[in-house]
Order: C-alpha cells, then sequence, then structure tokens
C-alpha cells in the first residue's frame, strides 16, 4: 500500500502518505465517543488504487466514515462531517483556514458571485469587526448530512464544474450583513453578531432562499408565491407567465384555480363551449416544469378547487397512475378546499350538489368569505331548476377524495371557512383563498388579469424557525423573536420582485412566516409523548411563548417604522388575537390558561400596529432541519437513525441525544393512532396565525386484512375539521420497507424551502 503514487490537486505525482491520513483522521475522531480511526482508515484504504487523487482520498474516508453511522456508533456523523469540512475548505480555499472575510468578500465581488453592495454599505474597518464575530470551529457542530446538504444546496458555486467559494461561517454571517446593512453604522454590528450568534449556534433556522441566495446578485428570497387566478383566458395566461417568474427564482407555487369555469359551459354567448379545467391545468404544468432552479430545487406547484366544483371527479383522479395522458395532469399536486356545510353533508348522510363557479353568482367568493351567506346561496342554487348541477352522494364524493389522497399521498385539504375565521385578516375585504405547495402559508391574493395588472395581488412569504430543541427556556425566545422579525421584515425590503403584484401585495401586508424544527427532540427532551395527551399542557404554553413574543416583536417595530401598510384590513386591528378566534374545542383537551400579558399586548397593538400582518407558519423544513442537526418540523422521526435519500447519495442523521434520550423517542409507526397528533396540531393553531404542514399517517399492519379502512381516514378528517385545523399536508402509508426518508427538499421538491 505505501507504495501507491498518488495524484495532488495540482497535478503533481508522489507516494502516498498513510501517516498524514491517519493524522488527518485522527484530528476529525477528537473529543467523539465510540468512533475507530483505524476502523475508517482499514474500510478507505482497500478502496485506493495506483495514482488516486488526494481528493478521491479524501473523498473515500469521509464515504467510509459516513457508512460506519448507526444507533451503536452515532459519532461518526460527527467524524465525517469534520472530514467533509476539511475537504470543502480545501476545496474552496486551497487551504484548511479560511481567508479573512474582506479579502473573500472582495474576490468574490470581483468574480461577481457576491452582491457588490457588500462593499458599498461596509468600510474595511466593519469588515475586519465582522471578521472577529466569525466563528470558523462552529463549522465542527454539523452532522455529515447537514455539511452535504450545505455543499449542495447552499454554499455558492459554479455548478456546472463543481468549484465551491466559501464555507458555511461565511454564509452567516454575511447573511445577517446584507439584512441589516440599512441600520444605524452602530446599531447594525450588534445585530449581526447577535443574529450571527443565532442562527451559527442553531438556535434560528434560516430557510433555501435565504441561505443560497442572500449575499449573491440574485435577490428573490421569499419562499412561497400564492397566485390566484381568474375565469378569463387573460388571467389564465398571466398566471402562467407568473409562475415562470417566481419558478426560475426558486420559489415553490400555490395556484388557486377554483373559479375556472367547468367543460361545457357557454362562452362568448353560446358561440363556444368551455374547454373546461384540465386543459389549463395542462398549461401550468408546463409553466411550473418550463425552468430548473439552478440545482438547488426543482420546480413545484399545488393547484386549488373547491369540492363542490362540477368537474371534481375528474379533477380528484388527475394524480393517479391510471387513465391515459390526455385526463390526467401528474406533475401537480392538488389541494381540495372544504367548509361547514360539506363536512355537514358528510355527517348526516347527505348529497353535495356540484356547481360551475360560472354559473352561480356570488356562490364562489362567499366560499370564503362569508359561510352563512355560502350556506344562503348553495341552498338557493340547488332548488334553482335551470341552474346546471350534479348531485352525488358526499360519503361518496369524501371517498373518493380519501382514496385518491390515501394511493398519491399529495392530494392535500384545505378548510376554507377555518383559514378565514381564525385568520389576521378580515375575510369581508381580504379573504384568504388559498395556500401554498406545503399547505401551511394563508395569505389573501386578487387574480391577475395581466401580467401587470395594478388590481393584482400576488401573496408572498419569507420563513424561518426556531430551533425548539437549541432553547434553555421558553424566555429566550424574547430575543429570538426580536432578531428573526427585524431581520425578515428589513430582507422584504432588500429583496426584489419580478411582478408589480407581488410587490404591491409585500408592502400591503409584510407578511412573515416562523415555524418550529426539532419538536420530537424538544418532546424527547421534556419526558413526553405525541400519542397519550402529555405533551398537551408543554405545547400549549410552548406555542403561546412563540405567537406572543414574534407578536410583541412586530409591535415594537411598528413603533420604530409604522405599521404595514394594510394593517387596517387585519383583525389585529380590531383588537381581536388568535387567542380569541380559535376553536374552542381545544378547550376540552388543553387548560385554557394562559402565562403572558395578553391584554397590554392587544392594547400596544391597538394603538400602535404591527409592522407585520402574519408571523407565524409550521412548514416541513426538512433540509433546514438537517442542517440544524434536529428532527423535521413538528413530525416524528420514522427511526432513530433517518436514512435520506438525495442527489449527494445516501445521508444518514441520528437523532439528537440519542443514547441519552432513546427511551423519550416515539417513532412514527410506534404511535397508534392520529389522534394525539392531530390534537397537538391543533393546540398549535390554536396560536399560528397562518397554516400548519401537518400530516396524517398509516400503517396497514395494524388493521384486518392489512388494509386502513376508509372509515379511519374520515374519522381524521372530520377530527382535524373540528380541532381547527386549516390544512392537511401528505398522507403517509406505510409500505412495509426500511422507512428510509426520500430528501423531499423540504416541500415535496420546491416549495417553501426552510
Amino acid at each position: 500500500m505505501s507504495t501507491l503514487t498518488v495524484t495532488k490537486r495540482n497535478g503533481t505525482t508522489e507516494k502516498i502518505n498513510l501517516e498524514k491520513i491517519h493524522k488527518v483522521i485522527t484530528w476529525a475522531s477528537e473529543g467523539l465517543d465510540n468512533v475507530s480511526v483505524s476502523q475508517v482508515e482499514l474500510k478507505a484504504r482497500i478502496q485506493f488504487f495506483e495514482g488516486i487523487r488526494t481528493t478521491d482520498i479524501h473523498e473515500t474516508l469521509i464515504k467510509s466514515a459516513a457508512d460506519l453511522i448507526s444507533e451503536q456508533t452515532p459519532d461518526y456523523q460527527y467524524l465525517a462531517a469534520r472530514l467533509a469540512i476539511f475537504h470543502l475548505r480545501k476545496r474552496a480555499f486551497g487551504d484548511f483556514e479560511p481567508p479573512h472575510l474582506f479579502e473573500h468578500v472582495s474576490k468574490l465581488v470581483q468574480q461577481k458571485r457576491y452582491d457588490a453592495q457588500l462593499l458599498e454599505n461596509y468600510t474595511e474597518e466593519e469588515f475586519n469587526t465582522l471578521n472577529d464575530y466569525i466563528d470558523h470551529s462552529r463549522d465542527m457542530n454539523f452532522s455529515y448530512a447537514a455539511v452535504k446538504q450545505l455543499e449542495g444546496k447552499y454554499l455558492v458555486q459554479n455548478r456546472v464544474t463543481g468549484e465551491i467559494y466559501e464555507s458555511p461561517q461565511f454564509i452567516y454571517i454575511l447573511v445577517a450583513a446584507c439584512l441589516f446593512a440599512n441600520y444605524d453604522k452602530v446599531e447594525r454590528l450588534d445585530l449581526i453578531r447577535r443574529f450571527y450568534d443565532a442562527v451559527s449556534l442553531f438556535k434560528i433556522s434560516l430557510p433555501t432562499p435565504i441561505m443560497s441566495g442572500i449575499r449573491t446578485p440574485t435577490r428573490q428570497f421569499s419562499s412561497c408565491v400564492l397566485i390566484e387566478c381568474g375565469d378569463s383566458l387573460d388571467s389564465i395566461n398571466a398566471t402562467s407567465s407568473a409562475i415562470v417568474k417566481y419558478v426560475s427564482q426558486r420559489a415553490g407555487i400555490g395556484v388557486n384555480a377554483g373559479a375556472i369555469r367547468a367543460l361545457g359551459s357557454p362562452i362568448r354567448g353560446g358561440e363556444a363551449f368551455h374547454t373546461g379545467c384540465i386543459p389549463f391545468y395542462k398549461h401550468f404544468q408546463t409553466a411550473v416544469k418550463s425552468c430548473s432552479q439552478g440545482g438547488v430545487r426543482g420546480g413545484a406547484a399545488t393547484v386549488f378547487y373547491p369540492i363542490w366544483h362540477l368537474e371534481v371527479e375528474s379533477l380528484l383522479v388527475l394524480k393517479n397512475n391510471r387513465g391515459v395522458e390526455e385526463n390526467r395532469v401528474r406533475h401537480l399536486d392538488y389541494g381540495v378546499q372544504f367548509n361547514r356545510l360539506m363536512y355537514q353533508r358528510l355527517i348526516k348522510g347527505g348529497n353535495i350538489t356540484l356547481f360551475s363557479p360560472s354559473d352561480v353568482p356570488g356562490l364562489y367568493d362567499a366560499f370564503f368569505a362569508d359561510q352563512e351567506e355560502f350556506d344562503r346561496l348553495y341552498h338557493l342554487y340547488e332548488q334553482d331548476e335551470t341552474i346546471r348541477k350534479q348531485t352525488i352522494k358526499a360519503s361518496e364524493l369524501f371517498t373518493l377524495f380519501a382514496s385518491e389522497r390515501a394511493s398519491t399521498g399529495r392530494i392535500y385539504l384545505q378548510n376554507v371557512d377555518h383559514c378565514n375565521t381564525h385568520s389576521p385578516f378580515d375575510p369581508k375585504v381580504a379573504p384568504v383563498k388559498q395556500s401554498n405547495l406545503c399547505l401551511e402559508i394563508a395569505l389573501p391574493t386578487k387574480p391577475l388579469n395581466q401580467i401587470d395588472d395594478p388590481e393584482g395581488e400576488i401573496a408572498l412569504c419569507t420563513l424561518s424557525a426556531f430551533n425548539l430543541g437549541a432553547l434553555d427556556n421558553l424566555d429566550e425566545l424574547e430575543e429570538l423573536s426580536e432578531l428573526v422579525v427585524r431581520a425578515l421584515d428589513s430582507l422584504l425590503d432588500y429583496q426584489n420582485y419580478p411582478i408589480a403584484a407581488a410587490q404591491r401585495a409585500t408592502e400591503l401586508r409584510r407578511t412573515l412566516g416562523v415555524g418550529v424544527i426539532n419538536y420530537a427532540y424538544y418532546l424527547a427532551k421534556n419526558g413526553v409523548k405525541y400519542s397519550d395527551g402529555s405533551a398537551n399542557a408543554l405545547t400549549h404554553k410552548t406555542f403561546e411563548a412563540i405567537q406572543y413574543y414574534l407578536l410583541k416583536a412586530s409591535n415594537k417595530l411598528a413603533k420604530e417604522f409604522g405599521p404595514c401598510l394594510g394593517f387596517d384590513e387585519t383583525t389585529y386591528s380590531k383588537g381581536i388575537l388568535p387567542i380569541d378566534s380559535y376553536k374552542k374545542e381545544i378547550d376540552n383537551i388543553v387548560s385554557n390558561e394562559l402565562f403572558y400579558d395578553w391584554e397590554a399586548l392587544r392594547a400596544d397593538i391597538v394603538q400602535h400596529g404591527l409592522r407585520n400582518s402574519t408571523l407565524t407558519a409550521l412548514m416541513p423544513s426538512e433540509t433546514s432541519s438537517q442542517i440544524s442537526n434536529a428532527t423535521n418540523g413538528i413530525e416524528p422521526p420514522r427511526g432513530f437513525v433517518s436514512v435520506k435519500a438525495s442527489k449527494d447519495g445516501i445521508l444518514k442523521q441520528v437523532v439528537p441525544e440519542f443514547e441519552r434520550l432513546r427511551a423519550n423517542y416515539e417513532l412514527l409507526w410506534t404511535i397508534p393512532s392520529n389522534d394525539g397528533y392531530l390534537q397537538l396540531v391543533g393546540i398549535m393553531q390554536k396560536f399560528v396565525d397562518q397554516a400548519i404542514s401537518a400530516n396524517t399517517n398509516y400503517d396497514p399492519q395494524k388493521f384486518e386484512a392489512q388494509k386502513v379502512p376508509m372509515k379511519v381516514i374520515l374519522k381524521d378528517l372530520l377530527t382535524a375539521y373540528k380541532l381547527g385545523i386549516k390544512t392537511l399536508y401528505y398522507h403517509n402509508t406505510r409500505d412495509g420497507a426500511d422507512d428510509k426518508q426520500e430528501d423531499m427538499d423540504d416541500c415535496a421538491g420546491g416549495a417553501c424551502k426552510i
């Protein structure tokens, strides 16, 4: 082995230096438990060959260590990560030690990889101060999966050649520098330091658009884009154009297409028949798939429509594998919209009447804005024999929905009445008509009739998350809330807007969505479970604190900079808070005792307003959870070691503090039913002002004949509605495999990347 020749990075050759390899692995193993330097060496050396490149040697060492990650030896995830960081820095800088910040920024600005305004906004002296804030040793806190995700999605690089130009701590300090550039020169350095510490120590988690985009010439960082389509050819074409613009800017798309009239409807005074929804859904699918997103994520969108649409039976099957290409649109996801009356028809064994929205004036708008008016009009139109309609048993329609949801996993649900009655927006003037790709955004929209429509409103939401597992106590949320609200609010002014309707809506509403990661670890650390109600009180107190401190932070910004322009269109302006409008069914599962001074906050909000009309949304956070070595969002883990397939290969990650807390963790498929989980989501929804990416999960092996009964699925839909839950995301069915998790890149390949 010692006679092998290796090829160095500069192209020269020399004999292999096994002692140097031994020293690197020994360095990487320092302070770690149950790792063996010799085992990594042996596993790697059998893969060496004559003339092997030194870069290949290092990659072989990394993979050899990563292959050893297991429940018994979790610390290999840190050994592999340190080797990967060593390799990454050598690729980026030619040396393990990163360069000085000013030198680094100057070089990358000159190469046009960094935003030139960094050098315009900060002096060399300020860069010296910022350089002193950076702690590059924090790179050693990443797990292996985190480093690979950073390499694949976040680091500035040439995606054609594979060249990398930065290391992780530069991301965190430069994101902070960009976001706080417009603050007073003394104040901004303090804000940058505090924000840098919060994100680099994983207390605050940042989404993919921010981590990969801020500091570069690209300036679009909103994770979620909501576009409403009207019932006209001009609006459909404008919607398609907007989709293309935002897909190319790394955003996940929600499209509300429920107003499009049904197949066979008369157009041009009866001169022709309308072709219905499906051809236009295909048009949207083409728009979504027309742009790649630079290797960071693929284009994806969810299309929304009401359960009572005349074409619903054809729309519900668009994603399944049966049928032919002409009557399927499989590369979109779908969100089906329900309300109280639809559930009542199911419970009472009644029928649902299907209409084309174009034939029933006022019904579609009332579906979102006014439930009493919807009930009145719906009954009126059911009795009108002149209106085209179709009647179907509610049980049959719900069963078709549930069956398609179960078979594809990605037919989602939106309870539009909850989205409007428990909302920061007054539904009479700013109704919420849709969600996004990941079902956690709930914002007002207005259809575009042309791409530059001055009346249109495209809703954007900018995301982040608190790492619950990194909190020592809930009081920390006060400081973290101020940091994250200031940062995200600054981002709204820092970014560019490819469509005027999005800029107007952002300036009007300044919507933010702060969520959480590491909830499963948080429960395990506190010795409580998903399934038995023991986590209910802790969850209530935690999410009360989150919403309270975020509102307090936004109120403080309103005192400094003024409230958002659309504050008068919020329920907050009337003194109505989330604690006033939630479904009181929640009081049956957890005490309604509150621990914070909501009345003083209410008075402050009424007097001074809020800088941001929304503050919270709970997103899936697939990638960003890995970066923080955290469990995904609010989800229970499938296993103690997650095995995720990504374009970088198999990434294994062990749940936090596995050895100490193993008995406390509740794994997904050990949870007996969805009941406890849905109760927790309902408790969260009491405080969360937007929506929650909540899943339903089923193991067929727990039921007779290994088949999930339809009545169980329907019961869960009714339970979610009863608890005030606004949306349901994935339907997961255990397939008996080894519970590997595909890396869905946060939101099924492209949405709310947090």
